[in-house]
């Protein structure tokens, strides 16, 4: 049935019964091609039945579709244009994860971090309402988003202005309830018709009408209706924050959905269908394993094994050493955002349950909430990735770094993360935190060195934030203690400095031959900190040459070389000096594998050589005469 359908108004021509066939075939295609690829697929599996009756019913691209996240999105993209490439989902050049505009007009924005969504919908509603266009706005937002506090707002928000919009709530992290059984779904049915809405209007025109009597029943009735509701369906919430509520409905059954979204988008004003679903609906091993299938790596689709990774990860050397930690420090709590596993806190809760908080799509809470344990003589261990970090800025700085509480940020998907994309990238941390006062950035190397990083966090008297990227960790061999602001000199060398970051020390560390094939003998430095930088070291590089390089993963605009420029001319010696930076411009960066992307930003270990090489070449003879 997927073979007749390219665009949502080959969809519209189907019969009802063929639209359970047709998600079927999307199922299968789904799994196929994020068993090669990886991606998310629990959430996409659980929204098949929802994405196809929604393109069924509303007049997409006019009427809007905004994806909160957009993790649920696969089914939507193969209705619409991209089912001949969708073998290529998040690969360089291909097409991406989330929605993307660029990639299609179906694709209303570009999302990936979770609670916008109602928000969205909600500007572009009263957008086109102020412009008298009649187009459907529709917000597909999970459960997982209703943690998130912008989700909140926004439904506050809309509620307040009664505008026309509709949020469909997919509900996946609960069983279907006795409530979502014949007479919840008669009952939604019922309400969501034409007939019942005109009724009941009616019925309160009539009774405005009728002098005294009206007027003292009218409030009765409405109580009335609002608690058979309440004791019915759990969407009293809803309603008396504006919204007209519908639901639950079974989110897979096509013949129930289709009506209730025909019926639903006959009316005006703030509406929310509340649907139950079942992530990895239709395949065994995503259903009862959704959180290792929700951004599924690659996998068997036959025996739904997990095609395990060769090499330990960051994240893992990190898992394995705050376990060890905890078991000696009993102050030590962690917390996280939805991303226990991904953080590598699942072995830490199973061993100490009580000191692992899961607050869920909520970053600015979380760093409160950090804020507070650690006043309290705690140490908390906020894990969080790179780019979800953003949204709690101005908790880190109030409630974080104002309060002098002692915290440990531990900074995962630093970087460029590959097939995720724009939304997921971790490139702008250091510049969102180095100009922040009190805050201590540290880069491990490899792994030993991440180790350590954790030791000194836990012992330091103030708050840390350790990065690190998405990747093997590296094996450079047995660090020494850390120490605050204090770098190290991989080796000395005299014609030209090369200050590495983090990820980056690996990659000069692997061309140093290459240079000494050319008799030339950089000295390398395992920079370790963006701030506190080591001026000691800084000033004795100075001295010994003219031309530094500074090596980064992370934007350039505001970064460790910018520390560094600032450093020297501080120092009054940046006259003196030909500093390099190399880094990642100010942009957005597409998704691929983080390998291509790497080279593509110029920090593969060949473009890096030759960049030096070139900058070298330039420069040797006139910075010497100096």
């Amino acid at each position: 049935m997927l073979e007749k359908v390219n665009l949502p108004a080959d969809l519209k021509r189907l019969p009802l019964p063929d639209l359970r066939v047709l998600c079927e075939d999307i199922r299968r295609e789904i799994i196929n091609v994020i068993s090669q690829k990886g991606g998310h697929l629990a959430s996409s599996l659980g929204a098949v039945e929802l994405c196809v009756a929604l393109h069924y019913v509303f007049n997409t691209p006019e009427d809007l579709i905004v994806f909160d996240v957009g993790h649920q999105a696969y089914a939507h993209k193969l209705l619409t244009g991209r089912k001949n490439v969708f073998h290529k989902l998040r690969e360089y050049k291909g097409i991406s994860g989330f929605p993307y505009p660029p990639e299609s007009e179906y694709d209303t924005f570009a999302v990936g971090h979770a609670g916008n969504a109602v928000s969205l919908a909600l500007g572009a509603a009263e957008a086109l309402r102020l412009q008298n266009k009649e187009a459907k706005v529709v917000a597909v937002i999970g459960d997982g988003s209703l943690s998130s506090g912008e989700c909140f707002e926004g439904l506050n928000n809309a509620g307040h202005l009664q505008s026309d919009i509709l949020v469909v709530f997919n509900h996946n992290e609960m069983s279907i309830s006795r409530s979502v059984g014949a007479l919840s779904n008669y009952l939604s049915k019922l309400i969501s018709l034409p007939v019942y809405n005109r009724t009941k209007e009616g019925v309160d025109t009539i009774l405005e009408k009728v002098p005294h009597l009206g007027k003292k029943i009218v409030p009765w009735i409405k109580r009335i209706e609002e608690i058979m509701k309440g004791l019915l369906v759990p969407g009293i919430f809803f309603e008396e924050i504006g919204f007209r509520y519908f639901g639950p409905l079974d989110g897979h059954n096509i013949d129930i959905l289709v009506p209730a979204l025909q019926n639903i988008a006959k009316l005006k004003g703030p509406k929310l269908l509340h649907i139950i679903t079942k992530k990895g609906k239709g395949y065994t091993s995503a259903e009862e394993d959704p959180e290792t299938f929700h951004s599924a790596p690659r996998f068997i689709p036959q025996q739904g094994k997990i095609i395990p990774a060769s090499q330990e990860s960051y994240t893992d050397v990190f898992s394995r050493k705050i376990t060890a930690l905890a078991r000696e420090d009993k102050k030590i709590v962690c917390l996280t955002a939805a991303m226990a596993k991904g953080t590598g806190l699942d072995k830490l809760k199973q061993e100490f349950p009580e000191r692992v908080f899961d607050v869920g799509i909520a970053e600015q809470h979380l760093v409160s909430f950090a804020g507070g344990l650690a006043k309290q003589g705690l140490k908390p261990v906020v894990c969080l990735y790179s780019t979800f970090m953003q949204r709690a800025y101005d908790q880190i700085i109030e409630d974080i770094l104002l309060q002098k509480a002692e915290a440990v940020f531990v900074v995962d998907r630093a970087g460029i993360v590959g097939e995720d994309g724009p939304t997921h990238h971790g490139l702008f941390d250091i510049a969102c935190i180095r100009h922040l006062p009190d805050a201590v950035i540290l880069c491990p190397k490899d792994r030993y060195e991440m180790e350590k990083s954790l030791e000194f966090a836990i012992g330091y008297k103030g708050a840390v934030f350790i990065r690190f990227p998405k990747q093997t960790a590296w094996n450079y061999g047995p660090a020494e203690d850390i120490k605050l602001a204090k770098a190290e000199t991989l080796e000395p060398g005299k014609d030209f400095a090369i200050l590495a970051l983090g990820s980056m020390v690996e990659k000069v560390v692997n061309i140093k031959e290459k240079f000494h094939k050319q008799d030339i003998y950089p000295m390398i430095v395992n920079a370790r900190f963006v701030k506190p930088l080591d001026e000691f070291l800084l000033e004795e590089v100075a001295k010994k040459t003219k031309l530094i390089f500074t090596l980064e993963e992370g934007v350039l605009e505001g970064g460790f070389g910018s520390a560094v420029l600032e450093f020297f001319q501080q120092k009054g010696l940046f006259g003196e000096l030909k500093i390099v930076r190399l880094g990642i411009p100010s942009q957005f960066v597409t998704f691929g594998r983080r390998n291509i992307l790497l080279d593509k930003a110029g920090l593969s270990e060949e473009k890096i050589f030759n960049r030096i090489m070139q900058e070298w070449d330039r420069c040797k003879f006139q910075l010497w005469q100096k």
